[in-house]
């Protein structure tokens, strides 16, 4: 009986032998992938990066000001670390799980998930960074009539920026890669083809494409983030020169 995907070879010796067939092509690398699946690649990239701008921002603004609070008041300091790193410590998976059913849409599950790990990056460097200000630049510019709030927006904020963009630097990358795990609700961008990728009879190409551009994205966003920081903190250069 000839069996299907098998074919038979001569010997000699041993009569006719069986020998299995190469497997289906099957190649991590396929430009042909690349070129038949373009528009689906590319809005999944632009959903990638929507997600993790849209999160990113709203972490920074909520994790800028809880990190503000706790360094004008500090007896909240110490809550306000204890809490977003109790939040940062429950298993992405479970959260979405519980998030996606109780949300209004899929979208805002993921989003509030993303914000709720990058807040304990923002808020501990933006604290350090503002704690680490040198005392007597905090007393000259007190003797130079700055009150509170006018010594904290123009003078200490602008020398904590540099951790506080380092900061958002961290959350970035972070959050680019905690992107792919909103797949399990349907919302996972980049992630979501990577999840096809192994559904699919674990379609290589699919998945080595996902991943070199999740990849991608995360070292171009800090690249900018990095340029960025440079733009607004020209001093710094000035300093390490």
């Amino acid at each position: 009986m000839q069996l299907s995907g098998y074919r038979p070879r001569m010997s000699l010796l041993d009569g006719p032998r069986v020998l299995a067939a190469p497997a289906a092509e099957n190649p991590w690398l396929s430009w042909r992938y690349v070129r038949d699946n373009a528009e689906s690649i590319r809005t999944a990239l632009i959903e990638h990066v929507l997600l993790t701008a849209e999160s990113v921002l709203i972490a920074a603004v909520i994790g800028v000001t809880l990190a503000i609070l706790a360094y004008q008041v500090r007896r909240l300091s110490t809550p306000i670390l204890v809490s977003t790193g109790v939040l940062y410590t429950v298993p992405s998976l479970g959260l979405l799980a519980i998030l996606g059913p109780i949300m209004p849409s899929r979208r805002s599950a993921v989003v509030l998930a993303l914000v709720t790990y990058a807040l304990l990056v923002i808020v501990r460097s933006t604290l350090t960074a503002l704690l680490q200000v040198p005392g007597e630049v905090r007393e000259a510019a007190t003797a130079m009539g700055y009150g509170r709030f006018a010594r904290l927006w123009r003078v200490e904020l602008p020398l904590a920026l540099p951790g506080l963009l380092t900061g958002i630097r961290l959350a970035t990358v972070s959050t680019v890669a905690l992107v792919t795990v909103g797949a399990i609700v349907g919302k996972g961008a980049l992630g979501s083809l990577l999840m096809d990728g192994f559904t699919n009879n674990f379609y290589k190409a699919q998945i080595l494409t996902a991943a070199v551009l999740c990849v991608a994205l995360a070292l171009v966003l800090d690249l900018v983030l990095l340029l960025v920081g440079r733009v607004l903190t020209p001093w710094t250069r000035r300093r390490s020169a």
